[in-house]
């Protein structure tokens, strides 16, 4: 089946080329193994970090390719193809963690932290929830007091991805009071004070860790805010447009992986006489899901080159990552009825597509969340 030609561009389609074959001769022969032992392969880090996969939105001056988000988006999709576990820790990593270090490190803070973040020495991560304070992460508990030349930060956050492996985090946490006592912080995890708590034990996305990070009188030099002491909610809610995007691709890499295993399946299987693709009932199945990934994909695309414009609007970047994440779990659904019981079956890969795609119908905020916002945003002032 040829695929449907999005004119992304010669440099978003070698990004997806190099990605693709990438993916296809280190990702894909491992995917199986980091679903059933809920293991992280951190070998393959320095790998893509030699791809320049780490960097993609970084400046060339800063050591990255100086890309854009569609370019990001690319990439994303074709790592998830192969481990949508894989990728969202790549998504936590690349995005979350190195472009906002990126967009609001100094320069002497980028010196320092991005040339390993971005060859893969180092893995990154970001810490905004907590086990009260999820949707409503302003809510946050987490305590910074200023002492001296540092802060020291009590409390733990929940939830987050590549904590056990994280050399490299940005948090936030409360220096004052309200949406305007928020400040971010870049934390090495050999900082005195800090350490990981409880290791969570998901359904869908192993192997990529989740867990809990303690902060128990974690001394921070006053160096490592990043950005304006009181401005972490500026810093977190600028970068969110920016994280629903590119993990928006997660969803699409995961319809693609159920497209690669289903149409060779409903050409081979045959019942009464002849392959099951030739049935009415199981060509409507699959023409659901191809348009599915392609109206995902349209809108997805759109909104990563609208934020490579500067044209972005936060319910279309919450729409993007909506549409994706709702039709990558039908497209995954249909995926395990396609295959009958060999689909309900740890024999075939639908199984963990159906359990990875569910996660982010809930993780980058809720769809309930994401409703919400557009709703709100696009009806606009009401009494």
């Amino acid at each position: 089946m040829a695929d449907f030609d999005f004119a992304l561009g010669e440099m978003a389609d070698a990004i997806r080329d190099t990605t693709a074959r990438f993916a296809a001769d280190r990702i894909a022969p491992i995917a199986a193994k980091v679903d059933a032992d809920d293991w992280f392969p951190r070998e393959i880090w320095p790998e893509m970090g030699a791809l320049g996969l780490h960097g993609i939105t970084v400046d060339e001056a800063d050591g990255g390719l100086g890309l854009g988000y569609l370019e990001h988006v690319v990439a994303q999709e074709e790592i998830a193809r192969a481990s949508a576990s894989i990728g969202l820790s790549y998504g936590a990593h690349s995005n979350l963690c190195v472009n906002q270090i990126r967009r609001w490190a100094t320069a002497e803070q980028k010196a320092r932290y991005l040339p390993k973040l971005i060859s893969g020495e180092h893995v990154g991560s970001l810490a905004m929830s907590e086990a009260g304070a999820g949707s409503d992460v302003v809510s946050m508990k987490l305590r910074a007091e200023k002492k001296g030349d540092r802060y020291v930060l009590n409390g733990t956050k929940f939830w987050i991805t590549n904590a056990t492996y994280a050399d490299t985090l940005v948090v936030y946490a409360k220096t004052g009071e309200g949406s305007r006592g928020i400040t971010t912080f870049i934390i090495e995890k050999d900082f005195k004070g800090f350490s990981i708590g409880q290791k969570i034990d998901k359904v869908g996305m192993r192997g990529s860790p989740t867990a809990e990070l303690v902060f128990d009188d974690c001394e921070v030099p006053e160096e490592n805010v990043m950005g304006p002491v009181g401005g972490g909610v500026g810093v977190l809610m600028s970068g969110l447009d920016y994280e629903r995007t590119v993990l928006a691709g997660i969803q699409l890499g995961i319809m693609q992986a159920c497209l690669d295993t289903v149409l060779p399946y409903v050409r081979d299987r045959k019942q009464f006489g002849q392959p099951i693709g030739a049935f009415q009932l199981m060509q409507a199945k699959v023409a659901d899901m191809y348009v599915a990934l392609n109206s995902a994909r349209a809108y997805v695309y759109a909104v990563a080159k609208n934020c490579d414009a500067g044209r972005t609007t936060r319910f279309d970047a919450a729409g993007a990552i909506l549409l994706a994440s709702e039709n990558a779990v039908k497209v995954a659904n249909e995926a395990v009825q396609a295959l009958g019981g060999a689909g309900y079956t740890k024999d075939w890969p639908v199984e963990r597509y159906m359990r990875d795609a569910k996660l982010l119908d809930i993780g980058a905020g809720t769809n309930e969340i994401r409703r919400m916002l557009i709703g709100r945003e696009v009806i606009g002032g009401v009494a």
